[in-house]
């Protein structure tokens, strides 16, 4: 069985960074975002719909598909990493597949700089492009105030992904949950990556932070924004720009950042 750990933040928080960085120590086996989540969900939704497990129910024959489909795709002798947002609402699902308590690498950010982020790919883009988001909610997508309140609700990229963080802790999963803070990362690369390798059990690896590689890529016209996943090669901070871009009338939303107060506990406990 391959050892499998778990990439599962918000988006525009550094996870393709992360990733690549990772990356470099050949020990490791970093993947793009990974469907490899939903094929297995869709196993163990629609199983028990066939009519033959319904006659002969084989929960221990299920899981064991769903345990072969998680370590086939990875097929590796290396330290795997899965990256997926959705891992977090389904930690039970992910501890029986691997058969231990979870290892997750939670990539946050300020959510005021993550839907500023989103906010000015799609200014780049509004000419040529109609965002999915932009579809669904068409008409509250007309001004900005709408445009940040699409994002954050439950139905869409930041709000599914930073609801599904919450319930994993509300769950009893913080444990297992590492927040990698994006400016901590961006910042204080070598400290923080050292802290990740502390949490995973892992030896650690000296990294380059100049040059970081992107071994990883992903086909952003599917999701109809251009450089979603391209990644600078130089790990250096990045300035927080929401202010800027949204303006001090969202100064409100830094209250979403339940994560600081986990991460002080964290360090206090050090």
């Amino acid at each position: 069985m391959s050892k499998i750990h778990f990439i599962s933040g918000l988006p525009r928080s550094g996870s393709t960074l992360l990733e690549n960085i990772l990356a470099q120590n050949p020990r490791f086996n970093a993947t793009a975002t990974s469907g490899i989540l939903d094929i297995i969900f869709s196993v163990r939704n629609n199983w028990d719909d066939l009519i033959e497990f319904k006659a002969c129910p084989n929960d221990e024959g299920k899981l064991r598909v769903m345990k072969g489909m998680l370590n086939a795709y990875h097929n590796t002798d290396k330290v795997a990493f899965d990256k997926s947002r959705g891992w977090c609402a389904y930690l039970e699902l992910a501890e029986a597949l691997i058969e231990r308590p979870a290892k997750v690498l939670v990539p946050v950010r300020d959510v005021r700089d993550v839907v500023a982020s989103f906010e000015m790919l799609w200014r780049k883009n509004a000419s040529m492009r109609q965002f999915a988001q932009e579809k669904q909610a068409y008409f509250q997508w007309q001004t900005q105030d709408g445009r940040v309140k699409a994002w954050l609700d439950f139905g869409h990229p930041v709000g599914l992904a930073y609801n599904r963080i919450k319930d994993a802790v509300h769950r009893g999963f913080g444990d297992r949950m590492l927040f990698v803070k994006f400016n901590d990362l961006t910042e204080r690369p070598e400290h923080t990556m050292k802290e990740i390798y502390e949490f995973l059990d892992e030896e650690y690896f000296e990294h380059n932070f100049d040059h970081v590689e992107q071994v990883t890529y992903e086909d952003d016209t599917i999701h109809g924004i251009k450089d979603l996943h391209t990644i600078r090669n130089k790990v250096e901070p990045v300035p927080s720009k929401w202010k800027e871009v949204l303006g001090a009338e969202f100064e409100h939303l830094g209250q979403l950042n339940f994560w600081e107060q986990q991460c002080q506990q964290t360090n206090t406990q050090k």
